[in-house]
């Protein structure tokens, strides 16, 4: 059922202006009509006002969204559904409108893609409960971006927004069919919203407030829990209430059509110099960082303890070494190091800006992967060995300190 609107959709053609200056912001890949930034930007004005015209008087039609496959951590591929560049402004037209007038509804622990949150809070939420929590339940909801069911993704909208256009809008995205990668197209069966459309994130949140954030709250007022998306981290003060809460949570979201996934789905004990007890599993992770049990060094009396700390987990931590290792500038001697830099240093400043708020020691000694690299290409450019490339390395650093983004932040 498509929502019928008989009147003018009130959207104003600033607001179609202000969605592609945020749209622009962020990925280049284009949709199934290879329509490109540079192609848009030919006559930015124009293709805008199309948009905007065709939103404001309801007459928008979103084309297939085009699917692409990224690798897993466990081997297996996420699908990402790639939008138009026309469809992601007109999505982002309809995020913000709906954020400004539903995220104050959202739980405070909720986020991911939220104004003003972020997940370094979300991972400081998580330590900090850890404190005072011996039990976590690390969840994970099993293809939540490909299952979750539109029905109920509509009902939950029409209970928050008011405007039937908001839902018309909402209900044609949820049915854009894809086009796979052998160029059929496959249409929607009721469930699924694509990753990497502008809209789902928001639909995403919307749907778990209902179907968890909401649920926990009233049922387990005295856990604690953060959610990052569909990334969630229970902390409860027991065993049995552990176990208690995952079976009642795995129930409830039988419910609302979406599954758990149990193997990926566990119990950790927060060990620690203070919680002694034995349990199979003393660790887990969330948003790249793993905490579990590490030895540490009290800067008072210098003697070592055991303290449940937070630290870039070993999965990410291999995946930073084999980007390092991947990258093809250390094959070229051609190249200056000049342009060696220059590939890697918005690698870099993600890495940094991200895993260096808690794991500085672990990134540094990461990150020296590519002192190895370096010397290794500066022995193979000049056919020197490796002291007189150390010596070269040295000359380098002493010169153009702030060369490698690493460098400059402390960590070369």
């Amino acid at each position: 059922m498509d929502v019928h609107v008989k009147k003018t959709v009130p959207v104003e053609y600033y607001e179609v202006a202000k969605a592609y200056r945020k749209v622009r912001q962020g990925g280049k890949a284009v949709g199934i009509d290879e329509e490109s930034w540079t192609d848009f930007e030919k006559d930015v004005e124009r293709n805008l006002y199309v948009i905007w015209n065709r939103m404001a008087s309801g007459s928008y039609h979103p084309q297939a969204v085009r699917e692409v496959e990224i690798p897993k951590k466990d081997g297996t591929m996420r699908k990402l559904g790639i939008p138009t560049l026309r469809d992601r402004i007109a999505q982002q037209v309809v995020k913000d409108y709906m954020e400004k007038r539903i995220d104050k509804l959202f739980h405070e622990h909720s986020y991911g893609y939220r104004p003003m949150k972020s997940a370094h809070q979300a991972l400081e939420q998580v330590r900090q409960n850890n404190f005072r929590y011996d039990w976590v339940l690390d969840m994970d909801i099993s293809k939540f971006f490909d299952e979750v069911d539109h029905e109920l993704i509509l009902k939950a909208v029409s209970h928050v927004m008011e405007e039937k256009w908001v839902l018309m809008y909402v209900e044609r995205w949820l049915k854009m069919p894809v086009q796979k990668k052998d160029g059929t197209i496959e249409q929607k069966q009721g469930r699924g919203t694509p990753q990497g459309g502008v809209i789902s994130p928001i639909l995403a949140n919307l749907y778990l407030h209902f179907a968890m954030d909401k649920w926990l709250a009233k049922h387990y007022p005295q856990i604690r829990f953060v959610r990052y998306a569909d990334d969630a981290v229970i902390h409860c003060r027991s065993l049995t209430e552990a176990e208690q809460v995952k079976s009642a949570l795995i129930a409830r979201l039988a419910e609302v059509k979406l599954r758990v996934n149990e193997s990926k789905t566990h119990i950790a004990y927060c060990k620690d110099y203070v919680r002694k007890g034995n349990h199979e599993t003393v660790k887990f992770d969330f948003l790249g960082f793993s905490y579990q049990p590490r030895t540490r060094r009290s800067k008072y009396d210098g003697k070592s303890y055991l303290a449940f700390t937070v630290e870039l987990s070993s999965s990410n931590r291999k995946k930073i070494i084999q980007t390092i290792r991947e990258h093809g500038a250390w094959r070229d001697t051609r190249l200056d190091i000049e342009q060696i830099a220059s590939g890697l240093n918005s690698k870099l400043r993600g890495w940094i800006n991200y895993y260096g708020v808690y794991s500085k020691r672990n990134l540094r000694s990461t990150l020296r992967k590519i002192e190895y690299r370096l010397l290794k290409w500066l022995c193979k450019k000049h056919k020197v060995n490796v002291r007189k490339a150390m010596v070269k390395l040295k000359a380098i650093k002493r010169e153009s300190p702030n060369l490698f983004y690493h460098w400059q932040a402390g960590y070369g």
